[in-house]
């Protein structure tokens, strides 16, 4: 995500910048690519909404990937400060209530997410649901 645009903004005086911007710390070339780079990137935790995986993967990944000055991006590791991993809940439960509920065991669950996410019609999304899983997948969710 950002803490900040191509133009100056009124905003950008409300900002404190210099706290929540994120610092690239070390930059390597990728061997044998001229043109490709791995960045390290740390965040500091202030940014971040305790207890919230959404908004962390938001925030961390935002609309960078759509950014179109870049030509490829990839998300290759990321690590999270124990102290920040313990304001996580959790789920409500674990995998075998999923299980029972799907009456599947012994096996990987599969499922996908349905597309396009929008302009299907209720009747085409239920077609679309109900085809994925007459062929075998044990789930469809919706973004």
């Amino acid at each position: 995500s950002s803490t900040g645009t191509w133009t100056t903004v009124w905003t950008d005086g409300l900002t404190s910048l210099d706290r929540y911007k994120g610092r690239c710390y070390h930059i390597e070339p990728v061997p044998g690519e001229e043109t490709q780079f791995i960045a390290y990137v740390a965040y500091p935790l202030d940014l971040f909404e305790e207890g919230s995986v959404t908004n962390m993967f938001t925030s961390i990944v935002g609309n960078v990937f759509g950014f179109k000055a870049l030509a490829a991006l990839r998300l290759e590791d990321l690590r999270i400060p124990p102290a920040y991993t313990k304001t996580f809940q959790g789920p409500p439960h674990g995998i075998q209530v999923e299980r029972d509920k799907l009456n599947k065991y012994g096996r990987p669950l599969l499922g996908c997410t349905i597309k396009p996410k929008l302009g299907l019609s209720a009747k085409n999304y239920g077609r679309a649901v109900y085809e994925c899983l007459r062929g075998g997948l044990d789930f469809t969710k919706d973004d």
